[in-house]
C-alpha cells in the first residue's frame, strides 16, 4: 500500500514537473501561483509529500493544466 502510494506521488511530481518545464516557468514562479512555498512544491515534484486537493488544485491552474493531465491514463 504504501509502495503504491509513493509510486503515485513520484508520477504526480513527474508530471507537474513536464508541465512546468513545458510551460517555460520555475518552481519559484508556480509556487508563487500557486500559493506555497518553493521548496514545499520542489518536495511535490520529486514526489517526497502528497499535496492537498487544494494545493493540487492551485498547482494545477497556475500550469494551466487540465485535471486529467495530472494522471494520465
Amino acid at each position: 500500500m504504501v509502495y503504491n502510494l509513493l509510486m503515485g506521488s513520484q508520477q504526480l511530481g513527474k508530471n507537474i514537473k513536464k508541465a512546468r518545464i513545458k510551460a517555460e516557468l520555475t518552481q519559484e514562479e508556480v509556487a508563487e501561483k500557486a500559493g506555497v512555498h518553493v521548496s514545499y512544491y520542489s518536495r511535490i515534484e520529486r514526489g517526497v509529500v502528497n499535496p492537498s486537493h487544494e494545493i493540487l488544485d492551485n498547482i494545477r491552474k497556475a500550469l494551466k493544466m487540465n485535471p486529467s493531465d495530472l494522471f494520465p491514463a
